[in-house]
């Protein structure tokens, strides 16, 4: 295990991964990466941070934190996941990608703890994530959640603030069934005396925040949109205005860190070149126009399509593909059935089968034909695709990750 590439291979075969193998890849419990972090000397200690959780926005607005936060001339690390083209992407710096020698080094130099003790794939990441911010002495680093919160790996860490985005449907399996249960597992991040702030006002959960805060004595704010009108960022969809609230409010309550409105405006408005972020309505080219977005559950593609539907075009091609827990039921009857599709399957054990989804949508009325690869199913798109038409490409992160 020399290279980096030779790494990432021993991560990725050895350890489970979510975002390849679903539910079986969980340790849904903290005591196993409390451990690992006082091997590693509880690294997750020696910075500050901030926590950020939800159903939808919580990539993005960690994103917009990271970014107004460099802007104000600190120094900013940024976890999140899953990554979209390279490992790398899960843990940065002020926007610089970990590097690669490090993360073969702390492989290497944890490998007998690692053979000793069956981790997750997520778990070491995260060990690694806070190795990392602790060794380069970041002012603050950003930390978002993998999945849910309350028994997230992430969620061992004592945040500054807490910041939960948007409570809906995904991955109810792990999470429970009804949006106050999904809720009350989102809630799990907000610590003893700790401000949260809530991004967006949802009547079925405000009740689960307010009495998880008052048993951790933690004071709760909900963002105020008309208080964050006047911000803009540079992130591409309509979705995103939901997001700039929470992100604002954060910001605002922070403690210890000083940061001018100049740097707040330009911070929003800079977020791709400070962070690097990628597939949120990312276009990749124009005649014809090609869009690709990573939103996969139900209030995600429902956002997705509203604005799909104010985009000028003569004609509408989709390519799409999912993985196999996500509801076909509840997603195929969202999406436009005046449109060409191209069903697709990504190169994951979790993809759901290209005829599998195929078939489904044709049930649901959606016309399209079905591709074994991504690739092939994009190429296709764009060789039927005229310059006034419009391409879209999504239905789930690894979908996207492949054309970019």
């Amino acid at each position: 295990m020399n290279t980096y590439r030779e790494t990432l291979d021993w991560m990725f075969a050895r350890l489970p991964m979510y975002q390849q193998k679903g539910a079986d890849a969980l340790q849904y419990k903290l005591s196993t990466i409390r451990q690992f972090a006082a091997h590693l000397g509880d690294p997750h200690k020696q910075f500050k941070s901030i926590h950020v959780a939800g159903t939808n926005g919580k990539g993005s607005s960690s994103h917009m934190l990271a970014s107004v936060l460099q802007e104000a001339g600190y120094t900013v690390g940024l976890y999140t996941s899953p990554h979209l083209k390279d490992f790398s992407e899960r843990i940065r710096i002020n926007g610089a990608p970990v590097s690669e020698e490090y993360v073969v080094d702390f492989v290497k130099g944890n490998k007998d703890y690692l053979d000793e003790h069956p981790l997750s794939f997520f778990e070491m990441t995260v060990g690694m994530a806070f190795a990392y911010f602790a060794e380069q002495q970041v002012d603050i680093a950003i930390i978002e959640v993998g999945l849910g919160g309350r028994l997230d790996s992430t969620n061992i860490i004592e945040p500054e603030i807490c910041l939960i985005t948007n409570i809906g449907y995904d991955h109810q399996a792990i999470l429970g069934n009804t949006l106050p249960q999904i809720g009350l597992e989102k809630a799990g991040i907000i610590k003893p005396q700790t401000p949260v702030v809530i991004s967006e006002q949802q009547r079925e959960v405000e009740g689960v925040f307010r009495i998880i805060a008052a048993r951790q004595q933690a004071p709760i704010t909900f963002a105020d949109e008309a208080r964050a009108k006047q911000y803009k960022t540079d992130l591409q969809g309509k979705y995103q205005k939901k997001n700039i609230p929470g992100v604002v409010e954060t910001l605002r309550q922070l403690e210890g860190f000083t940061i001018p409105e100049d740097c707040l405006i330009q911070g929003l408005q800079k977020v791709v070149k400070n962070t690097g972020l990628m597939g949120r309505w990312q276009i990749l080219q124009e005649e014809p126009k090609v869009i690709c977005d990573t939103g996969h559950n139900i209030e995600g593609i429902q956002y997705l399509m509203k604005q799909l539907k104010k985009q000028p075009f003569d004609k509408l091609y989709i390519v799409w593909g999912m993985v196999r827990d996500k509801s076909l039921e509840d997603i195929l009857p969202l999406l436009p059935k005046k449109a060409s599709y191209f069903f697709v399957q990504p190169e994951i054990p979790r993809a759901l089968s290209a005829k599998a989804l195929g078939n489904a949508a044709e049930k649901a009325g959606l016309q399209g034909k079905v591709f074994p690869k991504v690739i092939e199913g994009y190429t296709a798109a764009l060789e039927a695709a005229g310059p006034k038409d419009l391409v879209f490409v999504g239905g789930s992160t690894f979908v996207v990750a492949e054309v970019l």
